[in-house]
């Protein structure tokens, strides 16, 4: 995207320098997420911040805006014509797309056309991007010279969104804004706001005082992770919850930047804050409390008249607030058990012809469907309401991975992709042991990057229905606000990108070298990003029978130095020019540096060889798509997985799936042990087998139970000793389905696999 200035605007640099000192020349325009068309010309303009500004009739109604949102840094003065105006924004209804834009840079103007007012606003988004980042934090500009440039940009698709949970934890209304802001900035037009959960009830619904005096607040908070033992809190009383008047105010925000707010009120499940003010709500009819931990829970809303009547009252109020024809229900992690044991629910089932405690479900989903049908709007629901029978209007949200989002698609009902594979940012985002605590996980930013929301078995005649895509902000471990910055940034920055540029146009190295100028200005606007830019990545490779390990930073602009000795690397160690031949177990430290400084920290990795190193392997069934790890020869690269991550790129995951590995090491071999580990987080659907199997050369050696612990590691070692062999087998049976009172229930349990560590 370079262009080359002349002689004479460096001239003309100079002296303005040294007239006002203060001027800019942008020779390079670094843009996120990329335009889908973009061409540099010949020339240059400069403008100052006075600037003289046409806008079409067309356009009159955004005015107001004009100056306070889409062009603060400048003093307008607006012009009748658009020949006398530098500044010139025009209508044309040839741009058929209504968020598309035309902006063009000449040697005499800047022209802007779109045919609404969303491809304005998003035409100036890029116009910002183009500008000087240091105009964020000075909200003022001189003179700068900009670059001679044509855009002719349109989304990829309609839905982009970004999703905020702030019923774990609850954030300021300033800290809505800024985030909305970096949305608009980013081109992002949908806002789903998680309002209603367990742990917290946070919009004000004034039918229902309680759900604010009780359900808003909960005694203490969970400290650590879930899946500490024992569980620890805090003691501490939390919560807070936003009035209408903030509601209506934040709203107006978003609306002005062309975002639609989506509210969730969560119903069937996740519900236990609002049945904690009010009991009656439940099946039981007893008083519970505001849930303290994270997790699901048993308390759903009992399908009784007095419920459904409370839940249209609530929405009525939700709907006088919310401009939005979509609202978001939920329909997620509704455990049954309350269903199950309840007489009214029971005799409901048979009255309405019901088979199970999942056509309940669908019937619930159906009867707030249709009221909210009455009112003018849609609903939305995770993708669990397509259990039991879709409502006949609903829109999907695929979470669980995208096979519900290619169900409901070959149904014909909208879809928008979110699957925790790619869009789930309360993921760990690094490999490094001092990354913030998180749910879990592995989400790093280059995997963000390569997602499509359009499935690939995804027949064409249901692609329209693919509506976008959106990434998830779940804040169970996310306390503060530069928390959730931390987690969203920069991956918030390839989902924008995803949603918005076409995929054939799609570069990660490019978006990396954009990203690193992108983060001067998010750096000037305050925005806790997470900068992994210069942290390093290895991998193992083997050819032609020798493991090489190569090293790599997200970005290359800086050379990387290494040692095997377990020094601390400097300078002064080995320049990383080639992958590095391992002969025998090492011991790795690298970083990048400039000639200033250490960029980033230093990387750490362990390698240790076993006969099983490079050697030949196959399994049964692949790993899950959200949990591949290096793929089955990550089982055999000398290389262990995290102790407290189960989805770093060394643990395969498996759901619900028996799993036989294959091994060959290519001859006769004396064996003496084969050591493996297994994840175990119950909380997250993770489960240990109950035994290992070992066959070598088709023969059984051994049948070995693993043993039950409280940590999250089960190590499990086969004793093979003096067993000669070539083939070895081993088989894994998944624990089946998480049984009624657990995490998860009714769900097929997860099986992660580590290294398989063979010993002489």
């Amino acid at each position: 995207m370079s262009h080359n200035f002349s002689l004479f605007i460096i001239a003309l640099v100079l002296l303005l320098t040294s007239c006002t000192g203060k001027s800019y020349v942008v020779d390079e325009v670094f843009i996120i997420p990329k335009p889908n068309q973009i061409k540099f010309e010949k020339g240059n303009l400069q403008i100052d911040r006075s600037i003289h500004l046409f806008l079409a009739p067309e356009f009159h109604d955004i005015n107001d805006f004009i100056s306070t949102i889409y062009l603060p840094y400048f003093d307008l003065q607006y012009d009748a014509s658009p020949e006398k105006a530098l500044l010139r924004i025009e209508f044309d209804p040839s741009i058929l797309k209504e968020e598309g834009y035309i902006l063009d840079i000449t040697h005499s103007h800047i022209s802007i056309k779109a045919s609404s007012a969303k491809g304005v606003f998003y035409a100036f988004q890029t116009f910002r991007q183009i500008l000087p980042a240091e105009m964020e934090h000075q909200h003022t500009i001189e003179h700068t010279i900009l670059p001679c440039i044509s855009i002719h940009d349109a989304p990829r698709f309609p839905y982009r969104g970004m999703h905020l949970d702030v019923s774990r934890h609850f954030f300021s209304v300033d800290f809505i804004k800024k985030y909305i802001d970096l949305m608009a900035l980013l081109k992002m037009n949908r806002f789903h706001w998680h309002l209603t959960d367990d742990q917290g009830w946070r919009i004000e619904i004034k039918k229902y005082p309680k759900l604010n005096s009780i359900g808003s607040y909960r005694k203490e908070t969970l400290v650590g992770h879930y899946n500490d033992n024992p569980q620890l809190y805090d003691g501490e009383r939390y919560g807070g919850y936003y009035t209408q008047e903030d509601v209506k105010d934040i709203i107006q925000y978003a609306t002005n930047r062309h975002i639609t707010v989506i509210p969730e009120i969560e119903m069937p499940g996740h519900s236990q804050a609002a049945i904690a003010a009010y009991p009656e709500l439940g099946c039981s009819g007893e008083q519970v409390e505001v849930a303290t931990k994270w997790g699901v829970f048993d308390e759903v809303y009992c399908p009784k008249e007095n419920t459904f009547d409370f839940l249209k009252d609530v929405l009525d109020e939700v709907l006088s607030l919310f401009p939005s024809k979509v609202i978001h229900i939920g329909g997620d992690e509704a455990p049954k058990t309350r269903w199950k044991n309840c007489k009214h629910c029971q005799t409901l089932m048979k009255k309405e012809g019901l088979q199970d405690e999942m056509e309940l479900q669908s019937y619930f989903i159906k009867r707030i469907e249709t009221y909210l049908n009455g009112k003018g709007r849609q609903i939305i629901g995770w993708d669990e309401i397509l259990e039991g029978g879709l409502a006949p209007k609903a829109k999907v949200m695929s979470w669980r991975g995208v096979e519900g989002g290619i169900s409901a698609a070959e149904q014909k009902h909208d879809v928008v992709m979110t699957p925790t594979s790619h869009c789930y940012f309360d993921y760990y985002q690094n490999e490094h042991a001092d990354e913030p605590l998180a749910i879990g996980g592995y989400l790093p930013l280059k995997k963000v990057y390569a997602y499509d929301p359009i499935p690939r078995s995804l027949e064409p005649e249901f692609i329209p229905y693919i509506l976008g895509a959106q990434g998830n902000v779940w804040t169970e471990y996310m306390k503060t606000e530069d928390q959730v910055e931390y987690m969203a940034i920069p991956r918030m920055l390839a989902m924008s990108e995803v949603v918005w540029t076409d995929k054939d146009l799609k570069s990660y190295d490019d978006f990396i070298m954009r990203l690193e100028h992108v983060n001067e200005r998010l750096r000037m606007l305050d925005y806790n990003f997470a900068n992994h830019l210069y942290e390093i990545e290895g991998n193992v490779n083997v050819t032609n029978d020798s493991m090489f390990y190569s090293l790599k930073a997200e970005s290359d602009q800086f050379p990387i130095f290494y040692t095997l000795d377990e020094s601390t690397p400097s300078e002064e160690a080995i320049k990383y020019d080639e992958p590095i031949k391992i002969d025998e177990s090492t011991h790795i430290k690298a970083a990048v540096y400039n000639q200033k400084e250490q960029l980033g920290r230093v990387f750490e990795q362990d390698i240790r060889m076993h006969e099983g190193v490079g050697k030949a392997i196959t399994i049964n069934v692949d790993p899950h798509p959200a949990y591949p790890g290096s793929g089955p020869q990550g089982l055999l690269n000398g290389i262990s997985g995290h102790d407290k991550r189960y989805g770093d790129k060394e643990w395969l995951g498996f759901w619900g799936n028996d799993v036989t590995i294959s091994i060959d090491l290519n001859k006769p071999t004396k064996l003496d042990n084969i050591r493996t580990r297994f994840y175990n987080a119950n909380g997250q659907w993770i489960y240990s087998p109950s035994y290992v199997e070992l066959m070598v050369d088709g023969e059984l050696v051994e049948s070995v139970e693993t043993k039950e612990s409280t940590n999250h590691i089960i190590p499990v070692e086969i004793n093979c000793k003096g067993v000669i062999g070539q083939s070895i087998q081993l088989f894994i049976p998944n624990y089946g389905v998480i049984p009624q009172g657990f995490q998860g229930e009714g769900n097929k349990a997860w099986t992660f696999i580590d290294e398989i560590m063979i010993n002489q």
